[in-house]
């Protein structure tokens, strides 16, 4: 069962840096069992994502729905809009000085509103396995299992590279979201993933390669849906990610979680590498928190979260049984 989208006013809110938003709407979606009845997960959504997770036009539907392996029938799953992503927001300040975790701290309060103490589970890919990592370093027992996607806890100089360069093309480019988007899709995915797709063939039609034609229809179809403010902010709120931003330690920020811990990475990502989730593991395992790496092995890179649903399938049938 599909909600319809859902506002919740939060005011007075207090940023991290101490400065207070006197309001700030978010919008929302619950999808399956209503909230009290059931189990809930959260599921935070990618960079050009929202919150339609589920039904047929869900963008993460093939995973959750009924008798999917996040079963709408089971719990109830809700899936809060980034502000600043434009999905039916009738305003917003693109110049609120915010960062991801400022988004952590207001889904956190959101959650408290509505009166959901604890979650079953939370779990996002991308920017939104990124904020399941802020919320949990804010809350440590947000929730009893913790299942972050091709993301990380902080922005590495790969991250801030490319959302550097990504913001050079967003100021500068004569139609700088289909650009941007262009520029993104090629670290989304791996050049043996659009070699072994395109094999160097060409649209007689467009005069084009089929690879520049995919890019092409990928940022025209981005640009029609994505504004360039919202671009900018969600790139600017992802190189903002690092749960460690206040000067603790990592091992500060997770020393009292009691969750269980699933990190799902991919073994061909460009963009959130597979390595560094293996270093977080072991630190975590130092610290004696229960945590599974799982890996998703694809030859198509950071969007294999998207893309092999019969992988992530299994490996969320597992966690959730």
């Amino acid at each position: 069962m599909q909600d319809e989208l859902k506002h919740i006013l939060i005011e007075d809110f207090e940023i991290q840096s101490g400065l207070k938003i006197k309001k700030i709407e978010l919008t929302y979606q619950i999808f399956g069992m209503p909230i009290g009845s059931s189990p809930v997960i959260l599921v935070n959504h990618a960079l050009t994502g929202n919150s339609l997770v589920s039904g047929n036009n869900g963008w993460w539907r093939d995973i959750v729905g009924d008798d999917k392996p996040i079963d709408t029938k089971k719990f109830s799953v809700i899936c809060f809009n980034i502000p600043g992503n434009g999905f039916n927001e009738k305003s917003f300040d693109y110049s609120l000085n915010i960062n991801l975790g400022d988004v952590a701290l207001l889904f956190i309060e959101a959650l408290e509103k509505l009166k959901i103490p604890k979650l079953f589970a939370i779990t996002g890919g991308s920017i939104g396995g990124c904020i399941t990592w802020e919320m949990l370093a804010i809350k440590n027992d947000i929730a009893d299992k913790i299942i972050p996607i091709a993301s990380d806890w902080k922005a590495n100089d790969w991250l801030i590279a490319n959302t550097f360069l990504q913001n050079r093309i967003l100021e500068n480019s004569r139609d700088p979201v289909a650009d941007a988007r262009i520029h993104a899709m090629t670290f989304y995915r791996t050049p043996r993933s659009l070699n072994d797709r395109f094999k160097r063939t060409i649209n007689n039609d467009k005069g084009l390669y089929n690879v520049e034609s995919w890019l092409d229809h990928h940022g025209v179809k981005l640009h029609q849906r994505f504004s360039l403010n919202s671009y900018k902010f969600l790139n600017k709120l992802l190189r903002s990610t690092d749960i460690t931003r206040d000067g603790e330690s990592f091992e500060m920020k997770i020393q009292n979680v009691k969750s269980e811990m699933h990190i799902i990475s991919i073994d061909s990502d460009i963009f959130f590498l597979p390595d560094e989730d293996y270093d977080t593991t072991t630190i975590l395992k130092s610290n004696k928190i229960k945590v599974n790496n799982h890996i998703v092995k694809s030859i198509h890179g950071h969007d294999a979260f998207l893309i092999e649903t019969y992988q992530i399938s299994n490996i969320f049938t597992k966690i959730l049984k």
